[in-house]
């Protein structure tokens, strides 16, 4: 179950990047588990995690590798998180590094690992041991369909995309793939996301712009509110393009801006297909003071399982958002100034339900698969956006079965 069509992606290969996949029967056999990526000496890539306390093995290695080295080699294996597993992780997630740098001729602190699926059981490590030769024999620039399917859990599509942009007669490329669909709720979401480019950009800067992204993007999605403890994504800029962004505010400009949109396509993707989700909900909240109070009433409603509920129901319930904009923690919130509507239909006003509501327009909202949720707080001119899913019985069903 997914909201919205799966659109095809068309993705553009990226100069010095390179993705092979393969099955590793890790949890399930017969399914594309295991993934290597590659970039060209040169590159750089930045990264940004989980701030979960009980962050995976894989994640704590990764930050390391990062600050020891200048990495080149990836590893990503789904079906099982290597989270919750004391030092033995530790000691396998180093082992996927040592593995993975044997073959391909690097420095184990050259490889990064990730890890996605159930937390708290020991990594089969020798599965993806003897499986990763054949992820590095299918190493391609055009991998990224596999990949796309290789990094998946309980995800009922791929999440892809692909931009490119013009700039002094040249082209830039970016291209993109993410999993996520349950324990969603970033600051970083369980989600991974992996996007390269063939522009110049020195490790710092891509570090910024990723930050940038990170936080208009996968920081406003959730889906059940709950933090992974594998989060991860991450930005590498292959440099196999003449165009060198450090050196150009109008580049700088136009790629981020480039970023930005794919990695929102990309978390609006986990979301479509959230667990059990059967609408697409955007809350919408402006006239705020500040970016804190915007984000502190869309996340209230948000993660309302009365509201969620009452979107899958599509019962236009218009008391639930109310109830949840109060208790958002907004201090001296005026209800008598502030608006709510819903798609186009104003819902309230002057602190109650609008004189011009009816419920036959609300239904008619509420009947649609994408919904938007709009308050305006009329304090400021601050905007936030946080992107959502409705709550359905398969969300629990699918969470009750998650480890059968």
């Amino acid at each position: 179950m997914a909201v919205g069509r799966l659109a095809n992606v068309n993705y553009h290969p990226i100069e010095g990047f390179q993705l092979g996949t393969t099955e590793a029967g890790i949890k399930t056999s017969g399914r594309k588990d295991l993934v290597v990526m590659l970039a060209q000496a040169g590159s750089s890539i930045a990264g940004v995690f989980t701030t979960n306390a009980f962050c995976a093995a894989p994640v704590q290695l990764c930050k390391r590798h990062l600050l020891e080295d200048s990495p080149l080699a990836l590893v990503i294996n789904t079906g099982n998180a290597n989270a919750g597993t004391g030092l033995l992780g530790d000691a396998d997630a180093f082992t996927c590094c040592q593995e993975l740098a044997k073959g391909l001729s690097l420095n184990s602190s050259q490889v990064l690992p990730f890890s996605t699926g159930v937390i708290g059981e020991k990594l089969p490590i020798e599965k993806i041991v003897s499986n990763l030769p054949h992820a590095i024999k299918k190493l391609d620039v055009n991998g990224w369909q596999d990949a796309a399917l290789g990094i998946l859990t309980t995800d009922t599509r791929t999440k892809g995309a692909s931009v490119q942009i013009e700039h002094l007669g040249q082209t830039i490329s970016l291209t993109g793939i993410s999993k996520g669909s349950g324990m969603i709720r970033p600051n970083m979401a369980t989600m991974l996301a992996f996007v390269a480019t063939d522009v110049r950009c020195s490790p710092t800067l891509t570090q910024d712009l990723l930050d940038q992204a990170v936080e208009q993007s996968f920081n406003r999605i959730t889906v059940d509110g709950d933090m992974s403890t594998n989060d991860s994504c991450m930005l590498i800029a292959t440099g196999a393009s003449s165009l060198c962004l450090d050196d150009d505010s109008e580049l700088i400009s136009k790629f981020s801006k480039a970023l930005t949109e794919l990695m929102q396509q990309l978390a609006h993707a986990i979301v479509r297909d959230g667990e059990g989700a059967t609408k697409f909900i955007s809350v919408e909240v402006e006239g705020g003071a500040n970016t804190q109070e915007c984000l502190q009433v869309a996340y209230a409603i948000a993660h309302s399982p009365l509201t969620k509920t009452a979107m899958f129901a599509s019962d236009p319930n218009w008391g639930r958002i109310l109830c949840a904009v109060g208790y958002s923690g907004v201090p001296n919130l005026d209800v008598n100034t502030l608006t709510i509507h819903l798609g186009d239909c104003l819902l309230v006003d002057q602190g109650g339900c609008a004189a011009s509501y009816t419920e036959a327009a609300g239904q008619e909202v509420m009947d649609q698969e994408e919904i938007i949720i709009r308050v305006d707080l009329k304090r400021g001119d601050i905007k936030q956006t946080v992107w959502t899913t409705d709550l359905s019985y398969d969300y629990v069903k699918i969470n009750a079965d998650y480890r059968s």
